[in-house]
């Protein structure tokens, strides 16, 4: 008879040592058993909403940024952790980048106030210099997520937005599983094809983890030049509704380049509340109406 891995046991002699079936074996005895998922982190939050992008490059943190920012005006208490471990760039956009965290008693850390409803963690507020790299594999990414939700004094959140790293690697699984009520995650890409065809992989992504999707953003649709007034498809557009309707998930909104977009982000302030008559652009009403329509879809 054919020798397998599997588990039998009608032969067990409980005897787990160098058994090939230690890893698959449920048996009480195996030490070596799998375990099951960890719990949830102890937070006091009612709605987690992740940011995820399946390419860099195409706004995920603006709208991460964007996102938080809006919500905290709101009147909702906002946490927003910056989870692009390896390229944090969330303090920069905020305009908190010499910041640090602190912890009074050595165990409990204080999250670093942008407004007085907006707390933000990030690794960026933990390295010696702005330009220190994070060589890290997934264990460490993994204590340092657990760490940002359950050791950081974050008050009772109505909403905690989570910047998350291009693609669906490790800090994207440790967040699923260890973050408690997960409204769903948002899914940023732009009109083109490549970044398209990687954004269908977020979804389908967060979809196996059976988390809700709550929508796309396409960003960087359309560009109206502030001379002539021409409207030029850079990147295309259109790309990301037509993803949306194909992948049965809603379509949030389109955000147009916007050059003030990119002066917003490297002077530290949210687009949002960065100019004067500000409602009066294309661009911040496309934000707007993204915001209310996601603050819509997980209030209702």
């Amino acid at each position: 008879m054919a020798q397998t891995n599997e588990p039998n046991k009608d032969t067990c002699t409980g005897n787990c040592a160098g058994c090939p079936s230690t890893t698959k074996c449920e048996d009480p005895r195996n030490v070596s058993a799998p375990k099951g998922l960890p719990p949830k982190a102890d937070i006091s939050v009612k709605h987690v909403v992740l940011v995820l992008s399946g390419k860099g490059g195409v706004g995920k943190s603006t709208v991460s940024a964007n996102l938080a920012y809006s919500l905290a005006n709101r009147g909702y208490s906002t946490g927003l952790i910056d989870l692009d471990i390896h390229g944090p760039d969330i303090p920069k956009m905020l305009g908190v980048e010499d910041a640090r965290l602190q912890s009074y008693d050595g165990k409990v850390i204080e999250p670093v106030r942008a407004t007085g409803n907006l707390a933000i963690v990030s690794m960026a507020f933990l390295l010696p210099e702005r330009n220190t790299p994070v060589i890290w594999r997934g264990p460490m990414k993994m204590t340092v997520i657990k760490q940002f939700l359950e050791d950081v004094n974050w008050g009772d959140l109505d909403y905690l937005v989570v910047d998350l790293p291009p693609g669906t690697g490790d800090e994207a699984l440790t967040i699923a599983q260890l973050a408690p009520n997960i409204a769903g995650a948002v899914i940023v890409t732009t009109p083109q094809e490549v970044a398209i065809l990687d954004s269908s992989k977020a979804v389908e992504f967060v979809k196996k983890l059976e988390l809700p999707v709550l929508g796309i953003v396409e960003n960087m649709s359309g560009f109206v030049c502030p001379h002539c007034g021409e409207e030029i498809d850079i990147f295309g557009k259109g790309g990301g509704e037509k993803e949306a309707g194909e992948l049965g998930v809603p379509f949030l909104g389109a955000i147009p380049l916007d050059p003030e977009m990119r002066k917003a982000a490297d002077e530290g302030r949210p687009f949002i509340i960065r100019q004067a008559k500000a409602e009066e652009s294309p661009t911040w009403k496309s934000f707007d109406a993204i915001m209310q329509a996601l603050v819509d879809q997980i209030e209702e």
